[in-house]
């Protein structure tokens, strides 16, 4: 029997929260926006997601007693069936168990999986995954997660691990720390080497962008800056696309994928112009030949994709 009641929707993201009332036909009633704050520590965390569910229902004009359960994508590695998180970088979270601590702060039905999966799990049932059998998804912003849909239902592998492309190894002769796709292609890893090229003396128009200040250059102040034809931001951005292209195209090769979805902040800052480029990438370095046919679009959901996709895996799980 369809739920009849909303459920809330959350995407926890390792620098903000965004909170969705979410109706049983699929559409936002009410929302909330907040920072993570992991450095505050997990119980202030769990503190400010029971805020902004309670932000939310009011935004939706409902009570919190209205809501039939919630569902939330946390980052990192998780049990969806025992609702723990095993392992969350961002967040400096192991061994988790996000449902329950959360079923009893808020006395509802919690459901928990991967951030990254319930986002490309929305944007597989009404985006631009357009109800693939076969999918990657891989969402660029502080970090990088993936998500894989394989013959029509989201898998997560022996270890429920399955999708975290993030963390796979570039380059394994290397110093830690910089090694893996997330320590090299997230936004996180744009921004510092930006910074850090800057600080070296390189000639860039993203002081100015800022006001001098380099902290407060995010990935709309890099896309401003891509779009400008700033040298220095063009050069740091196509070598990441191509990179990220190249580890895209190792999970094609194995997998014979024909659809890849890009979704994350970062990848909305640049738009067509990141997408493009990885879509290049991933292309030439597949193999065989047949394989160049994949398809590499960006999310259609945007920002959205994450609270919608923790809801639907609610009102799945609610039955």
């Amino acid at each position: 029997m369809a739920q009849s009641k909303p459920v809330v929707g959350i995407d926890l993201g390792g620098t903000n929260m965004q909170i969705a009332v979410v109706s049983p036909e699929r559409t936002i009633l009410g929302r909330a926006k907040k920072k993570t704050k992991p450095d505050d520590g997990r119980d202030a965390v769990l503190a400010r997601i029971a805020e902004g569910v309670q932000e939310a229902c009011a935004d939706a004009k409902i009570a919190l007693s209205d809501l039939a359960g919630l569902g939330i994508g946390a980052p990192g590695a998780i049990e969806p069936s025992a609702g723990v998180v095993l392992e969350a970088v961002n967040l400096r979270w192991n061994d988790v168990p996000l449902a329950d601590l959360l079923r009893k702060r808020l006395n509802m039905p919690a459901f928990v999986d991967n951030d990254v999966n319930v986002a490309v799990y929305a944007e597989n049932v009404m985006g631009a995954g357009e109800q693939s059998r076969d999918l990657l998804g891989v969402w660029v912003g502080t970090g990088i997660g993936g998500g894989l849909i394989l013959n029509g239902a989201m898998y997560y592998g022996t270890f429920f691990t399955a999708g975290e492309i993030g963390h796979t190894i570039l380059f394994p002769g290397i110093p830690l720390g910089s090694r893996s796709l997330e320590h090299n292609c997230s936004r996180t890893a744009v921004v510092d080497r930006i910074v850090r090229l800057v600080k070296s003396n390189r000639r860039s128009v993203i002081p100015s962008l800022v006001d001098g200040d380099l902290e407060q250059v995010k990935s709309k102040t890099v896309a401003k800056a891509y779009q400008m034809g700033d040298e220095l931001t063009v050069q740091v951005v196509d070598h990441v696309a191509d990179l990220l292209g190249i580890a895209i195209a190792n999970v094609v090769t194995l997998l014979s994928l024909p659809r890849v979805v890009l979704g994350g902040g970062l990848t909305e800052a640049l738009g067509d112009a990141l997408v493009e480029r990885v879509k290049k990438s991933a292309r030439a370095n597949v193999f065989p030949d047949k394989c160049k046919q994949v398809k590499v679009v960006a999310t259609r959901l945007l920002d959205d994709a994450g609270a919608l996709g923790a809801a639907l895996i609610a009102q799945d799980r609610l039955g």
